[in-house]
């Protein structure tokens, strides 16, 4: 079994990250002046409807609006309303919250201002086909997306072309009231119109990346969806004078989420080294990687000396080969399970910090280097659930899923491995 301390270690790591990324925290910092007109909120994500809990405790005047989140995800607002939809697959849901959106920013003077509270999750809870297309259609392109492999830019470009409120386009129709977007980033790099696909922030993707991506990544789009791309208008640039008085800040992130797990780590006599905020790719690739590095720290004590947390964080994806249940952490830790098969001396966790990895009610997982051996002895082929992308079953007959619930945030993905001396 998971040694009781490592994992306790591990989780307070976890929760070091999520508490840098705590709306209530971080707000404070960054709350926009009071216009002379109206104050309309707005937001979208997994962790928007605690950010509108924190942004109405502490905002000095009236204020409106309305943000949607996940099931489950809602806390309840007094002035903001709070609407829920599915995630990761969009339904009827997402598209009332995507028009509800769209009508509190709408008829809106110079002198309002709109507050756009944006998260991940969010491009899933704002499907908003342009005309000519349907809900079923967002879902085939979300679909289609998903199965793919093709790392978050690539998505969004696509995401972005075949919307009515990405890329910008949520703002523009704000104009001419000024909008602040506060950005809770969970895409590599922090370019915050990458985040929820940029609804309230235009980004560089046009119609030629998008194509491109769909190309590059062999994206099997249905032909609905690729005659509406032939047909399809550019989404508005980041110069157009529209923009001119709007304002976005990041103001968290998987990188300062990363130091301050770091921090907690040192203030517990632990050393830590921070690999990378921004690591993409497959997720079993990636997770055989981290296993190698920790594999070879626990073997030479180079480039690191035990005992040390590695960190880092970043988005993975999975190309689907199977119908197994799991998400991106529990198929990198199932792959770094495997890598680091009879390795003693490393346990790792690997989640995601809004606290659900995939469509289950986990984050992620726990793994060491006997986590492959303890599965062949319950009878289970972990390379055969693999194949499968069946992660999740693989850790829960280990009993080593890690459920802290909902977080209230979303910064990305969170590995540690912990490599004992």
């Amino acid at each position: 079994m998971i040694d009781p301390d490592a994992r306790a270690l591990l989780t307070r790591l976890f929760e070091a990250a999520v508490a840098a990324a705590d709306p209530a925290v971080i707000l404070p910092r960054h709350l926009p002046e009071r216009p002379e007109g109206r104050t309309v909120v707005i937001g979208a994500g997994k962790g928007a409807a605690q950010l509108a809990r924190a942004f109405e405790a502490i905002w000095a005047g009236p204020l409106e609006g309305v943000v949607v989140t996940r099931y489950g995800y809602a806390v309840p607002c007094e002035r903001i309303e709070v609407l829920e939809a599915a995630h990761p697959v969009p339904d009827a849901a997402g598209l009332a919250a995507a028009e509800a959106l769209s009508a509190a920013v709408s008829g809106l003077g110079p002198d309002d201002l709109v507050v756009a509270l944006i998260c991940g999750g969010g491009s899933a809870l704002l499907p908003a086909p342009p005309a000519g297309l349907t809900l079923d259609d967002e879902q085939a392109l979300n679909a289609a997306l998903l199965a793919s492999g093709a790392p978050i830019s690539a998505m969004n470009a696509v995401r972005t072309a075949l919307s009515g409120i990405k890329g910008g386009r949520l703002a523009a129709l704000a104009a001419p009231a000024r909008v602040v977007s506060l950005v809770v980033s969970d895409v590599p790099g922090d370019d915050p119109a990458q985040v929820a696909s940029g609804p309230t922030v235009p980004g560089v993707a046009g119609l030629a990346e998008a194509r491109a991506a769909i190309a590059d990544w062999r994206i099997d789009l249905p032909e609905p969806l690729r005659a509406a791309l032939d047909g399809a208008e550019e989404p508005p640039g980041s110069d157009d004078p529209v923009f001119a008085r709007n304002e976005v800040r990041v103001i968290a992130s998987a990188a300062l989420s990363l130091r301050a797990a770091a921090d907690a780590a040192r203030a517990e006599g632990l050393p830590a080294a921070i690999l990378s905020d921004a690591i993409e790719g497959e997720a079993r690739e990636i997770g055989r990687m981290h296993a190698a590095l920790a594999a070879h720290v626990a073997g030479t004590g180079e480039p690191f000396a035990a005992p040390i947390v590695l960190l880092s964080g970043g988005e993975t994806t999975v190309t689907l080969r199977g119908q197994g249940k799991g998400g991106r952490n529990t198929e990198f830790l199932l792959a770094a399970a495997m890598a680091l098969d009879g390795v003693a001396g490393v346990t790792a966790l690997a989640a995601d910090t809004d606290g659900i990895d995939g469509s289950e009610d986990n984050a992620g997982a726990f793994a060491d280097g006997g986590s492959a051996a303890r599965l062949r002895v319950l009878g289970r082929d972990a390379g055969a659930l693999l194949a499968a992308n069946d992660a999740w079953t693989a850790f829960d007959a280990l009993g080593d899923l890690f459920v802290p619930g909902p977080t209230g945030t979303n910064v990305n993905d969170f590995r540690a491995f912990l490599i004992a001396p």
